[in-house]
């Protein structure tokens, strides 16, 4: 997976572009920073958004170069499909719940995955790769090649995450901490970009089918534990998460049950 990203940002920039587009509702597309139309400063960052899940549904729109893209890819999309569903079932058995209860919470599921590409950056003070923001969605697996660039805020300070070889970095998105009531909480990370050596990173998203109605586990709503969260749509959040971009950390305090203090 991390060979062929190489490949597909080393190809000329005319072959590339064939993907570009900065319209988001667009399931395949090449793009750079986060959303061009809305920011006043942008990321050091390219990137090819990907639709995974179901495969079938997607697979033709993307990149038929370099030749063994589709196929390499495809099979990446289906073997991380699983390690997000037994996450979630461990999940969802670490909260008390039905092993199979996000599961059925997130409708027809959703899977979609980034390509990041940050090139060297001759004044990376200047900028991020991404600022600090918190993943809308249920869970993130990341991987990530041999050069960090990856923060998480613990304690008020950001703290490298050090690459490690052969493993994946999960993060837990907005979605699970709705669904468990604040047991879990999504975690505020960002990219920072160094000026001597490019870094490729590769999240997937997994996601909750746009349909789906998210709200607190009953099981988990007591009078220690009141309600935190209204019910809304995946869509609902999503479009919230996107419309206000990366200058917020998070758009969780948009669907409190009661105004956050």
């Amino acid at each position: 997976m991390m060979q062929v990203s190489r490949e597909f940002f080393s190809m000329p920039q005319s072959e590339r572009l064939k993907s570009y587009s900065d319209d988001p509702s667009k399931t395949t597309r090449l793009s750079t920073s986060f959303n061009v139309k809305t920011e006043k400063v942008s990321n050091w960052r390219d990137f090819l958004r990907l639709h995974c899940y179901p495969l079938e549904d997607y697979l033709h729109e993307w990149p038929s170069s370099p030749t063994s893209f589709r196929e390499d890819v495809a099979e990446y999309s289906r073997r991380i499909r699983k390690v997000a569903l037994r996450l979630l079932e461990a999940i969802s058995e670490s909260l008390g719940l039905e092993r199979d209860y996000i599961d059925r919470a997130l409708g027809k599921h959703g899977q979609h995955m980034a390509l990041n590409y940050y090139p060297p950056c001759p004044q990376p003070e200047l900028t991020y790769g991404l600022p600090g923001h918190a993943d809308p969605n249920v869970i993130t697996i990341l991987l990530q090649d041999d050069v960090p660039g990856l923060q998480v805020l613990n304690n008020g300070k950001w703290l490298a995450v050090n690459p490690i070889p052969h493993t994946f970095i999960i993060n837990i998105g907005d979605q699970i901490q709705v669904l468990s009531n604040d047991r879990y909480k999504s975690v505020l990370h960002r990219a920072v970009v160094n000026s001597y050596k490019e870094r490729i990173s590769i999240p997937t998203f997994y996601c909750p089918s746009p349909e789906a109605i998210i709200a607190p586990a009953p099981k988990l709503i007591d009078e220690e534990h009141p309600c935190q969260y209204k019910s809304f749509t995946y869509t609902e959040y999503y479009q919230k998460f996107w419309n206000r971009g990366l200058a917020k950390e998070t758009c969780l305090d948009l669907f409190r049950a009661t105004p956050y203090i």
